[in-house]
């Protein structure tokens, strides 16, 4: 029996920045350190995900609340693999060409979510550009799965901008998840390099085409600053998101994963994060989060309950 030794070099995780110009790392201020991870319970947490096969976005794009996140149980679950089909300049997301859909994933994610208890997920996805319905009959599989196995869960979904995919949207409304979020990550004017297989109003359209869809399913976007956005074109966001009838937006720091990914421009102060918050506020959202460490799933279940009340006060109920 003859072994093959494969000694070439292992396929890059991101080969499209591979060949761009290194930008330095900026050393992080005081404000948006976080402790490592390790406690016996976010231990615990890891060993169910790797149990279950499940791949999830707090370590695929190295979410710097890992640690706080998984010693409460919160995982985030990131479903359809763990490679992407576009090539966004900020992610850490792994990029190039999927393989199948694993046809045990709903059950999976079901089952983990049972595990650790969760009386709220979210549920997010790599882009499957090369999927027919761009993966949302899968999503609405795994929404359905949750449903079955965890009655009293609520499922928050991250997804895709399902570009080009005719009635994909709306398979995964159908389902009925109770909150919507697709994010539009930063500012139109950044999109070309920062998101380029993506568009702007395209992304608005969806958030307010889920509205049209089922006008009760709570809508969320959020944005990352710090890449060089000027506070008038947030401003200008904020506005196009309320145009589209969206309930809860989410800003926080751009944190560079590489020097080969897109560079940061500046960390932005906690004081300004509030301004952001005030006006946004303002503007007419039932819920703003806005600070430094913020990010999409971070405290996701009591940011649920915090809207749904203010939407009931809201409504006089």
């Amino acid at each position: 029996m003859v072994t093959l030794i494969d000694n070439s070099p292992a396929r890059p995780r991101h080969p499209e920045k591979v060949n761009r110009p290194e930008s330095p790392v900026l050393r992080k201020p005081d404000w948006i350190r976080v402790k490592a991870p390790g406690s016996p319970v976010y231990k615990e947490t890891q060993q169910i995900v790797r149990e279950n096969n499940l791949v999830t976005v707090c370590e695929e794009a190295g979410c710097p609340n890992i640690g706080e996140c998984w010693s409460k149980k919160h995982a985030t679950m990131m479903i359809m693999g763990e490679i992407c089909t576009r090539a966004c300049a900020f992610c850490n997301v792994r990029t190039g060409l999927p393989g199948p859909l694993d046809p045990n994933e709903s059950d999976n994610v079901a089952k983990a979510v049972e595990k650790l208890g969760l009386e709220h997920v979210v549920i997010t996805s790599v882009d499957r550009d090369d999927l027919a319905d761009g993966g949302a009959q899968h999503f609405a599989d795994v929404i359905l799965a949750i449903r079955a196995r965890n009655p009293r869960t609520t499922i928050e979904i991250l997804t895709p901008d399902f570009l080009r995919k005719d009635g994909a949207l709306e398979i995964v409304v159908a389902a009925k998840p109770d909150v919507f979020n697709h994010n539009l990550e930063t500012v139109p004017s950044k999109y070309l390099k920062v998101r380029p297989g993506a568009r702007y109003f395209h992304s608005i359209r969806l958030l307010q085409r889920v509205k049209e869809l089922d006008p009760t399913m709570f809508t969320k976007s959020g944005i990352m600053v710090g890449l060089g956005e000027e506070r008038n074109e947030v401003l200008q966001l904020m506005d196009d998101l309320r145009s589209a009838d969206v309930d809860f937006l989410t800003i926080g720091q751009y944190l560079q994963p590489t020097k080969k990914h897109y560079p940061l421009q500046r960390f932005v102060t906690p004081e300004e994060f509030k301004s952001y918050a005030k006006v946004a506020e303002a503007k007419g959202f039932l819920l703003v989060s806005s600070s430094p460490l913020t990010r999409s799933s971070h405290h996701a279940g009591e940011d649920f309950a915090r809207l749904r009340a203010n939407r009931m006060a809201k409504l006089g109920l």
